[in-house]
C-alpha cells in the first residue's frame, strides 16, 4: 500500500473554523471521488500559545495522509489554495495506539506535526541512523507519548512542494502532556538537561532552521 501526505496552509484571510471546513470538504471529497484505502488529516484548529518551549509557528496548517493502492497523485488536493507540497512516504510506527473510537471523530488528545529537511554536512543514511535509531529512541524515552508516526519523505510529488525529508506526528493522550513543559520533559530535577539533550540531538540530523511545528488535532476518516 502507498502512503501519501498533502500539505496545504492555511490562506491570509482564513480564521481557523473557516479553514477547518475547507479542509473537511477537500477530505469528503477526495474520500468520495477517489475511494483510497484509508485516508486522515492533521490540521491546526487554534492559535498555539503565545509563550512555549516548543517553537509553533504561527501559520494554518493541514496534513492530509491518503493510504491508497496506486501511485495517481491525488490533483484535488494539488490544485487546492494554499497547497505546500506532496510526498511518497514510508511510514513507521515505533509506538501505535489502540484505536477504539469511530472513524471521523477526533482522536483524543492532541498532536505535535513537525516538518523538517536533513542537515546539509551528513549524507542520508546518517540522517537515517541519527533520527531512527538515536533521536526516536529518545522521544520515546522522555516524552508522555502513545502514538508516533514516522514518514520518511521517498520523494516529492511535485516540484514545487517545500524540500522536506521527514514529516513526524507525535501524539499525547492530553494536551496538557504537550503544553505544560513538566509533563512533557519530566520534572524540575531532569527537564534542563533532557531539553539540551533533545535540542543537541535535534540539530545532529536536522537543518534546524527549515523545521516547522504545529499544535494540531488528528481526524481519522477512513481507517487504512
Amino acid at each position: 500500500m502507498e502512503k501519501e501526505i498533502y500539505l496545504i496552509q492555511g490562506l491570509w484571510n482564513e480564521d481557523y473554523q473557516g479553514f477547518r471546513s475547507r479542509i473537511e470538504g477537500l477530505v469528503e471529497y477526495v474520500t468520495e471521488s477517489y475511494k483510497p484505502a484509508g485516508i486522515k488529516y492533521t490540521i491546526t484548529t487554534k492559535s498555539p500559545p503565545a509563550i512555549s518551549i516548543i517553537p509553533f509557528s504561527r501559520k494554518k496548517m493541514a496534513a492530509i495522509s491518503v493510504y491508497k493502492h496506486n501511485t495517481i497523485p491525488v490533483h484535488s488536493l494539488i490544485d487546492a489554495d494554499g497547497y505546500y507540497g506532496a510526498y511518497r512516504v514510508t511510514q513507521a510506527l515505533p509506538v501505535a495506539y489502540t484505536k477504539n473510537w469511530p472513524d471521523g471523530d477526533a482522536t483524543p488528545g492532541s498532536c505535535l506535526l513537525t516538518l523538517f529537511s536533513r542537515k546539509k554536512n551528513i549524507d542520508h543514511p546518517t540522517f537515517i541512523n541519527r533520527w531512527h535509531n538515536s533521536h526516536t529512541p529518545l522521544s520515546l524515552r522522555y516524552h508522555p507519548l502513545w502514538n508516533y508516526v514516522r514518514n520518511v519523505v521517498d520523494g516529492r510529488i511535485t516540484p514545487q512542494s517545500a524540500l522536506f525529508d521527514g514529516i513526524v506526528e507525535e501524539q499525547v493522550r492530553k494536551t496538557s502532556d504537550l503544553l505544560n513543559p513538566f509533563k512533557f520533559f519530566g520534572n524540575p530535577l531532569v527537564i534542563i538537561p533532557r531539553m539540551i539533550n533533545v535540542y543537541r540531538d535535534t540539530k545532529s540530523f536536522i537543518d534546524y532552521p527549515t523545521m516547522e511545528t504545529f499544535l494540531t488535532e488528528e481526524y481519522i476518516i477512513k481507517t487504512a
